[in-house]
């Protein structure tokens, strides 16, 4: 004995192709105003770092206060959308007394990328009070045989042009004024030790 089935519906011809897009001839085109994250694209890193020093390796010489106590130059990229303005500083947390910071550079320009080395002068940025008491940059200088210090080099992206702290502010008071302004923040690490 057959069994008769039912005649099979008919699909139309478009919908019997599959078209598959080649990926890489898809553009993504994302409207002013609109992050990457909000169109579901991850962002890119925002990153610190500096063409003296790799992260995690030891400070060179001419950038510590017994030696030329220059500031090293530093470079960042992928700053994050929204970004007004930059907030560096620079801090030692292995310090026998706590936190020691060591330099603050605010109001740092959003069309920057990069500080040079030696970079001082408040006719470029400001610079806050560092705990040796000065408004600029004073390197490395840990107490011999206190081990290895591990210096975090902080890059704040902020969504203000400028912290407009009144006078010399010193830096525990300026992160305090940006903290509700900041966006990202990029880590760059330095050592040193004293012998």
């Amino acid at each position: 004995m057959m069994l008769e089935l039912p005649p099979m519906p008919r699909v139309p011809k478009r919908q019997q192709r599959l078209r598959f897009t080649d990926p890489r001839k898809i553009v993504r085109q994302f409207p002013s105003g609109r992050t990457r994250q909000e169109h579901g694209v991850p962002a890119m890193a925002f990153t610190l770092e500096s063409p003296a020093f790799g992260n995690g390796q030891v400070i060179p010489e001419p950038y510590v206060r017994s030696g030329g106590n220059l500031s090293p130059p530093l470079q960042w990229k992928n700053a994050p959308a929204g970004a007004r303005s930059f907030l560096l500083v620079v801090e030692d947390p292995d310090a026998p007394r706590g936190m020691f910071r060591h330099w603050a550079v605010y109001d740092i320009a959003v069309g920057r990328d990069r500080l040079p080395e030696g970079t001082a002068g408040p006719e470029n940025f400001r610079q806050g009070v560092n705990d040796f008491g000065n408004a600029h940059y004073d390197g490395p200088q840990p107490p011999k045989g206190h081990g290895v210090h591990h210096y975090h080099f902080r890059l704040s992206a902020l969504d203000v042009e400028t912290l407009e702290s009144g006078g010399e502010t010193g830096i525990a008071d300026l992160l305090a004024h940006a903290e509700p302004h900041m966006i990202a923040t990029a880590d760059l690490v330095g050592t040193y030790e004293s012998r």
